[in-house]
């Protein structure tokens, strides 16, 4: 087995493959993925398919394939998780302070009052498919944030395998969002899993083995900055437009794809107290972590 890590996305990628000869190929079709959806999802530059939209709010847009499965994505993630997971919060972030890469971030600035209402709901966006057009309700920005990174790890694994003439596995991680195609290693693609955040309340991570399909972590531990005095994250709860506040601090989930186990993971951190019954009832096996530090595995998830 063999990896490279890179920056991508704002964020750390990594791609392993099984067989060290097919790297080069299979970095090409990664990076090539990768290169496009930040053409098309990013919210921090002027010439994306994103801030063109954000931008045109009122009117349909024209918009490309990729930005419309991103949207689909994000659609689907909202629906999943009856509206926990939103991308209409794209205005309370940039307001809040999140409006360049994290890295760029400088804390300060007035104190805020953020409203559920300033984050309008995904059905309030209308989206047209066959004709590949949305429309956006005036005062609405989308964040495809976390739902496009998710998915750009499972495009990406799929068009590595597919560079590499399907054999063999390829693992491709964006942030800790994991997705892998293929034949695994014997014993499956090893996976640390822990909070990337320097804290006092750090705890130590776990290993796991990944075989198909994706795992993915939310956290409020890190994308972390303040306003007003007050500390931010960027994880929003749509009910009150504020940072989620609940009883988990991470959240990591195994599902069949990187973008159900994000949806998930992001899910939880905003269901707080809700989030055990809920990931339960999909039996995704799941890993929580209180903002005490007390850990929680549910469904499947591998016990220490």
């Amino acid at each position: 087995m063999t990896a490279v890590e890179w920056a991508a996305l704002g964020t750390e990628a990594v791609l392993a493959v099984t067989a060290s000869e097919s790297l080069p190929a299979a970095r090409e079709a990664v990076d090539e993925v990768l290169a496009e959806f930040d053409v098309a999802c990013s919210r921090f530059r002027e010439d994306s398919e994103l801030s063109r939209v954000n931008r045109t709010q009122g009117t349909w847009v024209e918009i490309g394939p990729l930005f419309l499965r991103a949207l689909m994505a994000a659609r689907w993630a909202a629906a999943a998780t009856a509206g926990a997971v939103d991308p209409t919060v794209g205005r309370i972030l940039r307001i809040s302070g999140y409006d360049r890469d994290i890295k760029a971030l400088r804390d300060g600035g007035a104190p805020l009052r953020l409203r559920a209402a300033d984050a309008p709901g995904w059905r309030a966006m209308e989206v047209d498919a066959s004709a590949s057009r949305v429309r956006l309700p005036p005062g609405t920005e989308l964040d495809l944030g976390a739902s496009a990174k998710a998915l750009a790890a499972d495009e990406a694994a799929t068009a590595a395998l597919r560079a590499v003439g399907g054999e063999g596995g390829v693992l491709v991680s964006l942030g800790g969002d994991v997705a892998v195609a293929g034949e695994p290693p014997a014993g499956g693609w090893i996976v640390q899993v822990s909070e990337l955040a320097e804290t006092s309340t750090h705890v130590d991570g776990e290993i796991v083995a990944v075989r198909d399909g994706g795992l993915a972590t939310s956290s409020t531990t890190v994308r972390r900055w303040t306003r007003g005095g007050i500390e931010m994250h960027h994880i929003l709860d749509p009910a009150t437009g504020r940072p989620a506040a609940g009883l988990w601090r991470t959240a990591t989930v195994a599902a069949a794809s990187c973008l159900e186990a994000n949806a998930a993971a992001t899910a939880a951190i905003v269901l707080g107290e809700r989030a055990g019954g809920w990931l339960r009832a999909r039996r995704l096996p799941s890993r929580l972590v209180s903002r005490h530090g007390m850990v929680l595995r549910l469904a499947a998830w591998p016990a220490c």
